[in-house]
C-alpha cells in the first residue's frame, strides 16, 4: 500500500472533496492521487462532482447489505484491489467499523469543525454558537472507534464574531477546512506525518 494513493469517503455536497481535487490539479497534495470516491448515499452531489473530475466512485447503499460489517468488508475490498494507502473521511456520515479499522489502523483521516476535544459529534458549529465561545476552529485527527476521538493531527483556529449565524460562521469554518486539510493530506502522502502514542509530528 502506497501512502500517495488516496480514498476520499464522502456522504454530502463534497466541498472538501472538491477542495481536495482542486489541490491535486495545482499539485498541491505532495505527490498524493485521489484514486476513488466512496460514498453510502448514490444520489449525493458529491458523486457528480467525481464524475465531473473523471475520479472512479463506488457508490453503496448500507442498506443493501446484511450489517454494517459486510457493507464495509465490500469497501475494503475494493480499497484493497486499488492499492489504496490512505484514507480520507471529508463528510461522511458513518462511525467506522473495526472491519475497516484494522487493515487501515493510522491509515484514516477526518476533518471536524471545532477544536477537539470540544463539540465532537453532529452539528459542532451549532453547539459552539450555543455555548458561546469566542473561538472555535477546525481539526484534522486520526480516525477510532469513537466520535470524534482520534488523536489530533493538526488544529486551526476561527474566531467567533458578534452576530454571526451558524451559517456565516460555518462560511468561514469550511475556508479554513480547505486550506489546511489538502496541505495534511500532502503531508501523508509525502510520509511525513509521525504518530506516537496520541502525539503526531509533521516532518519537514
Amino acid at each position: 500500500m502506497e501512502w500517495s494513493r488516496i480514498a476520499v469517503f464522502a456522504s454530502g455536497t463534497g466541498s472538501n472533496f472538491a477542495a481536495l481535487v482542486q489541490a491535486q490539479r495545482e499539485g498541491r497534495l505532495g505527490g498524493g492521487s485521489i484514486e476513488l470516491l466512496v460514498s453510502d448515499k448514490p444520489e449525493a452531489p458529491v458523486a457528480q462532482r467525481a464524475e465531473e473530475a473523471g475520479i472512479p466512485a463506488l457508490l453503496l447503499r448500507p442498506k443493501d447489505f446484511a450489517g454494517r460489517e459486510q457493507y464495509e468488508a465490500a469497501i475494503v475490498a475494493e480499497l484493497q484491489r486499488r492499492n489504496i494507502g490512505l484514507v480520507v473521511l471529508a463528510g461522511y456520515m458513518r462511525l467506522i467499523s473495526p472491519v475497516l479499522l484494522a487493515p487501515y489502523a493510522g491509515r484514516i483521516i477526518n476533518i471536524h469543525p471545532s477544536l477537539l476535544p470540544a463539540f465532537a459529534g453532529k452539528d459542532a458549529i451549532g453547539q459552539a454558537l450555543d455555548y458561546g465561545v469566542k473561538l472555535t476552529g477546525v481539526t484534522v485527527h486520526f480516525v477510532d472507534g469513537g466520535m470524534d476521538t482520534g488523536p489530533v493531527i493538526a488544529q486551526r483556529s476561527v474566531e467567533v464574531q458578534s452576530g454571526d449565524t451558524a451559517e456565516s460562521l460555518a462560511a468561514r469554518i469550511h475556508q479554513v477546512e480547505y486550506a489546511l486539510y489538502p496541505e495534511i493530506v500532502s503531508a501523508f502522502a509525502a510520509g511525513k506525518v509521525e504518530l506516537n502514542g496520541r502525539m503526531t509530528t509533521i516532518g519537514d
